[in-house]
């Protein structure tokens, strides 16, 4: 499995694939993703991602199979730890394990860059993917903080919040 670096040339993949899992139809095929939470809109277009990029302690890890990216992380350096954003695995690769292995890569990445700890976002009502990251060492931090309605990002079915979930320690085996 090739883990690596994404660059400004997969921008347009990553916009595709990002918006496939999160949003639509195309997204309910997989086990996890916003479709029923957030109805039309996409999760991310091509500027953001560009500004994503930009900055120099935001990076991007990318999965490829063949020529076609299959899975991303974004990652960003923050002052004492790094936030772990936008995990997303093509729907119709979601279940086979690719997921534990980027996650693997981000944590690896974290150890690597002296980090102790991952932080990361979660909207409260998507239990199945909390379940997921705490079977994999993260915890509830019981902060919560608003969710930030966008035009254009979909429309909420519901009230949704995000739950801050954390895994420390990753330097006590490193």
């Amino acid at each position: 499995m090739s883990i690596t670096k994404a660059t400004k040339a997969d921008i347009p993949d990553l916009v595709n694939l990002v918006n496939s899992a999160y949003r639509g139809e195309d997204a309910k095929k997989g086990w996890t993703n916003e479709a029923d939470l957030l109805v039309g809109g996409i999760r991310i277009d091509a500027d953001e991602m560009e500004e994503m990029m930009a900055d120099e302690d935001h990076i991007i890890l990318k999965h490829e199979s063949g020529n076609k990216i299959t899975a991303c992380v974004s990652l960003v350096k923050k002052e004492n730890y790094l936030y772990l954003g936008m995990l997303t695995v093509s729907p119709e690769l979601q279940g086979t394990g690719m997921g534990k292995k980027l996650l693997q890569s981000a944590e690896d990445f974290a150890k690597n860059e002296k980090f102790d700890r991952i932080r990361m976002t979660v909207i409260t009502a998507r239990q199945e993917l909390i379940d997921w990251y705490t079977r994999h060492g993260y915890a509830d931090t019981g902060e919560r903080l608003p969710f930030p309605y966008e035009p254009g990002k979909g429309e909420p079915s519901q009230r949704l919040e995000f739950m801050i979930l954390e895994k420390a320690g990753l330097m006590a085996n490193f």
